[in-house]
């Protein structure tokens, strides 16, 4: 399980290297926009908080469980390294607030699929789907301001 969350850190922070690039600074981005250091913290948390509380769902789950909660898991780490690619490396920024969506929604789904298996588990996928809600507003508003 670490090992696909690690992956998809890597491959979104790949992507990301963008983030300071004079694309990226030339958007015009709404006030509530975090500073760009608080990025890298908070997804080094959430990914650790992933990967934990992954393992700790599929301890509980019953084979077939465990069989749909790891396509559940693949599917949103697909969407959350994809965002990274959409949005810095392809400038899409339309398309990606799509993408932050379909993320902010699976992430979402994942909390509560795994609540059916341990609730500490949910709990602590809670701020990856908050956060996941909050990120596709600040798409949504980066898109209409530099539309």
């Amino acid at each position: 399980m670490s090992s696909a969350v690690a992956a998809t850190a890597l491959a979104g922070s790949l992507a990301s290297k963008d983030a300071s690039s004079g694309w990226y600074r030339a958007l015009d981005k709404p006030a509530f926009q975090p500073p760009a250091a608080a990025f890298p913290i908070v997804w080094t948390g959430l990914y650790a908080t992933i990967a934990a509380a992954a393992t700790s769902a599929l301890e509980r789950a019953e084979p077939e469980d465990a069989r749909r909660y790891r396509r559940a898991l693949a599917a949103n780490l697909v969407l959350n390294a994809s965002w990274s690619w959409v949005f810095f490396r392809a400038h899409r920024v339309g398309p990606a607030v799509g993408v932050a969506a379909a993320l902010a929604a699976s992430s979402a789904e994942l909390a509560s699929r795994s609540g059916r298996l341990s609730r500490p588990a949910a709990w602590a996928l809670a701020p990856y789907a908050a956060w996941c809600g909050f990120a596709t507003v600040l798409n949504a508003a980066i898109w209409r301001r530099n539309a």
